[in-house]
């Protein structure tokens, strides 16, 4: 039995960010992990993809070499070299990780957990052998136990992934040769991402989608803008259809769409979302309140069981890194005594080529609430820096309460998407008005001026419109 404050079951962000935070504040951590010290996010998720489109836009970059006053380039993609520089930079990553939790005075627990009870946890052997130094198999006791366990790839009938011909994103990252031909299954933000890279290492690409459009949590106008995106790279689109049956082959397969249509891949990708991880921890024997799927907590990670909390994707939606680590640190605050800490709307974003990136309400979610707004869009065509940088499509949208003058959400399709929504998350969650955000001075030639001209598009109107 250990003397622990906190055990925290998984190193995600979500975890891994609550055990330095707890350490921080005091309190004696112990973190569980059985498999991959950062989680699925760094070992399988947001990094290693994240370092494959970059290795694809650069290849998309040099065969526009001419554009920039370069002589003609001819560059290939090294599907092995991709990879392993993918993995390279986790493994980076994870050791700085460990030399965190270190640092903090986190004891490492390697192997899988399982809840006994009257707040303790037993620790049996992993498959993976974990890191030097970390403690193992057990029973481990706290006063509070955070769940911290992420999600897995959501199965989908007929689609079950056998590895080879049918892939879950975990197979998508490590090809060992890019397939002539791809079917990807769903088109929320794991599709159109592995769409994205595996068009550009050459491969014909075909996503077909259930609802009617593709990205359809998305706003409407930014999912048509990178529809025709994906259209001009040669991406297929089936909307408002499923794969109704799979006829496997030894090296190729067939899949028959509800509406008739067949299509032939050598690989399939089922990108249908993700499931939270609520099996095999023991859940039902303790009474856990289950809602949709995911653990039901309240805004402090709290379960319905006393000290017993729940963070991240294992807490439901929106099922995001970032909003992980803040569930992470707004529980161990809690737990430490601290003043309740909340969060404003988590932006999204989808890193594939155009980016899409939006925080806050979308038109149609505004008007669905009854909401009257006002609407500021400004194309980057009209701004410098896209031009410079050859990536003119794109749009930012702007969507204001026309009542309170406030900012109730944006969106943005476009080079950097990722890295401007902030500006526009800063201002959602303080209540800007369109007023305090015309008065900002943006600095030139910058792609952030963009969102200054959306803002004065939904005031008097935009000036490079």
């Amino acid at each position: 039995m250990s003397g622990h404050d906190v055990l925290i079951v998984g190193s995600g962000p979500g975890g891994y960010v609550a055990a330095i935070r707890a350490a921080q504040l005091g309190l004696k951590v112990g973190l569980i992990e059985r498999a991959h010290l950062g989680g699925i996010c760094l070992n399988w998720g947001c990094i290693p993809t994240k370092a494959m489109l970059k290795g694809t836009d650069l290849l998309c970059e040099a065969g526009h070499a001419t554009r920039f006053g370069l002589h003609p380039l001819s560059p290939a993609i090294d599907p092995v070299r991709l990879v392993a520089r993918a993995q390279e930079v986790s493994t980076q990553l994870s050791a700085g990780i460990a030399f965190l939790l270190k640092k903090n005075g986190v004891d490492l627990i390697w192997g899988s957990a399982r809840l006994a009870g009257g707040g303790r946890v037993e620790v049996t052997a992993a498959e993976v052998a974990g890191p030097r130094g970390a403690l193992g198999p057990g029973t481990y006791a706290a006063p509070h136990i955070i769940l911290a366990t992420g999600a897995s790839p959501r199965r989908l009938p007929g689609l079950d992934p056998d590895g080879h011909l049918v892939w879950t994103y975990m197979q998508a990252l490590r090809p060992q040769a890019v397939p002539q031909r791809l079917i990807v299954v769903g088109s929320g933000a794991i599709g159109v991402e592995f769409a994205s890279i595996y068009a550009a290492m050459g491969a014909q690409v075909t996503i077909v989608e259930l609802a009617a459009r593709i990205l359809p949590q998305e706003d409407a106008e930014i999912s048509g803008l990178m529809a025709k995106a994906l259209q001009k790279r040669g991406i297929a689109l089936h909307t408002g259809v499923s794969v109704a049956r799979l006829d496997r082959q030894a090296e190729s397969l067939t899949a028959h769409l509800s509406d008739g249509t067949a299509i032939s891949a050598d690989r399939l990708l089922s990108a249908a979302g993700v499931v939270p991880n609520v099996s095999g921890l023991g859940l039902e024997a303790l009474g856990v309140v289950l809602a949709h799927g995911a653990v039901q907590t309240d805004g402090a990670g709290r379960t319905n069981v006393p000290g017993l909390y729940a963070i991240g994707d294992l807490a439901g939606a929106p099922m995001l890194a970032h909003k992980a680590e803040h569930d992470g640190i707004a529980c161990v605050e809690a737990i430490a005594g601290r003043a309740p800490r909340g969060h404003g709307p988590i932006p999204g974003c989808i890193y594939a080529s155009p980016q899409i990136a939006s925080v806050g309400l979308t038109e149609e979610q505004a008007q669905e609430q009854g909401t009257a707004v006002r609407i500021g869009r400004f194309s980057l065509r009209g701004n410098g820096k896209a031009l410079v940088l050859g990536e003119p499509d794109g749009l930012v949208k702007c969507v204001f309460d026309a009542a309170s003058d406030r900012l109730i959400g944006a969106q943005i399709i476009g080079a950097e998407a990722s890295e401007l929504i902030h500006g526009m998350t800063i201002a959602v969650t303080l209540g800007a008005t369109s007023e305090q955000l015309a008065s900002v001075v943006f600095p030139h030639p910058t792609l952030s001026e963009a969102l200054h001209e959306a803002v004065m598009a939904a005031r008097e109107g935009a000036i490079h419109a």
